[in-house]
């Protein structure tokens, strides 16, 4: 990377924290195995003024999702996951799920929820808040999660998914798509799958191996003073979040019963890239195989239906030109990003605005980690990959 090209970077990751747009970011890229920069700005604690440093830990919430979409694809290639299998397999709850329609109110599903529509967000399950019946019975298990999380009696990740189970769907399985919980079932689906927790399952055929040793679903007592604080926004500038969300315990600081494939996770720049890596090595890291070849191609390649990516494009405005498969966008149409890129980039973020895209073609990868509610893909992000792809189409 040219010096001019770094400096015009850090230039814009600076400015994104004087603007008020984050309090602190990292910024790490890679091309062909190589790190090509790692940026730091800002604070982890504005409180404290203690700087973002390269080794902070971020929680992840659905950049943890790709790690989730690839843990199933390691039990299909072991034999013990059939993505055409019925949810209702794992978890009786499944079976005869009701649909809520415009028309005529609940009807019976037209066919179950298969673990493939957990992992393309086409099952009709959802997330709080959409103000619907299937919103606001998510909403009820999303609550009661909450308010067990400090309880004798907290909600593990299977019985989350057995009670979202007995919720009303939005639409009929496979017939349209929206973003919801199918990712915190999914990771319920691999605990009975594997026959071991899920955060175990990470640990013996991701964690370890990738030597990701600053990621997991909680954060211990001697590595607590690098978890960056979480911090949101109102007339007097940044202040403080300290709300559990999802699910997801703010402090990090004890093993959690409910181990969310959909959002739990906390991870450094450094240690996620090492997972991005071994996505555009075709599976491979430091000579070990973790996946196959094939396999991440499917992982990667994923497309909507024609019904389902109207939906998509709708919900996720500023992702033209990207499709969605695999608990992941895949960028599928030359010309139709808001940004510079490639056909075949595949990522996703996460509610606190971490963000992670891998090209194959240029065999880059992008991980970017800052901690504001409501953040999702700043414009920041997408300022800093322009820089980095107009330097190489020069």
């Amino acid at each position: 990377m040219k010096m001019e090209t770094r400096k015009r970077l850090q230039s814009l990751l600076d400015e994104a924290v004087e603007k008020g747009e984050i309090p602190g970011g990292v910024f790490l890229e890679t091309r062909e195995g190589r790190e090509e920069c790692c940026l730091t700005s800002g604070y982890s604690d504005l409180e404290q003024g203690k700087p973002m440093e390269r080794d902070c830990i971020f929680r992840l919430y659905s950049m943890t999702k790709p790690v989730t979409a690839a843990a199933a694809m390691a039990l299909m290639e072991q034999g013990k996951l059939d993505l055409a299998e019925p949810v209702s397999s794992f978890f009786p709850s499944y079976w005869g799920q009701m649909v809520e329609e415009d028309r005529h109110g609940r009807v019976s599903a037209q066919r179950e929820v298969l673990v493939k529509d957990l992992l393309n967000m086409t099952s009709g399950l959802l997330y709080p808040g959409y103000g619907k019946p299937a919103g606001i019975e998510a909403d009820r298990v999303f609550v009661e999660l909450d308010e067990r999380l400090f309880t004798d009696d907290p909600m593990s990740t299977s019985e989350f998914a057995d009670r979202m189970g007995h919720s009303t769907l939005a639409f009929h399985p496979g017939r349209s798509w929206q973003y919801g919980s199918g990712a915190d079932v999914l990771g319920a689906v691999i605990e009975k799958a594997s026959g071991m927790r899920f955060s175990e399952f990470l640990d013996r055929y991701f964690l370890e191996p990738l030597e990701m040793a600053d990621t997991g679903f909680a954060v211990p007592p001697e590595k607590r003073e690098r978890l960056a604080k979480v911090y949101e926004r109102d007339q007097d500038g940044w202040k403080p979040y300290l709300g559990n969300h999802l699910g997801i315990i703010n402090a990090m600081d004890r093993e959690p019963a409910f181990e969310s494939g959909g959002a739990g996770l906390s991870s450094t720049a450094a240690d996620f890239t090492k997972f991005a890596r071994m996505l555009l090595d075709g599976g491979v890291w430091d000579g070990r195989r973790i996946l196959q070849e094939r396999t991440v191609r499917y992982l990667t390649g994923g497309r909507l239906l024609p019904c389902q990516q109207q939906v998509y494009e709708q919900c996720f405005c500023t992702l033209a030109g990207f499709t969605y498969g695999n608990l992941m966008r895949v960028a599928f149409q030359e010309g139709g990003f808001y940004q510079l890129g490639n056909v075949g980039e595949y990522g996703w973020d996460g509610w606190l605005g971490c963000y992670f895209a891998n090209d194959p073609v240029e065999k880059r990868s992008f991980v970017f980690m800052t901690q504001c509610r409501d953040g999702g893909i700043l414009p920041v992000v997408r300022k800093m990959k322009n820089v980095i792809y107009a330097e190489s189409l020069g």
